[in-house]
């Protein structure tokens, strides 16, 4: 199982999908162009242990992590 967490305000939410369910891979890639849409930033988990930020929709990460853009000011 795959999993997306969505870090908000209000804390996080995660959204499990499994790699080889075309429906499940299809509601997650668009839940991530919804997301980076809305000006998340979207990073997965290298074997290191550290996060990377991705552009694109990556359907073998075990881990996405959205978090909104920090506003300042």
């Amino acid at each position: 199982m795959a999993t997306q967490i969505v870090m908000d305000r209000t804390g996080d939410s995660r959204h499990l999908f499994d790699h080889h369910d075309p429906t499940g891979l299809a509601e997650a890639e668009q839940r991530f162009k919804s997301l980076t849409g809305q000006g998340f930033t979207a990073a997965t988990r290298t074997r290191a242990g550290d996060l990377k930020v991705v552009r694109s929709f990556d359907p073998t990460a075990d881990e996405t992590l959205f978090y909104p853009r920090l506003v300042g000011g």
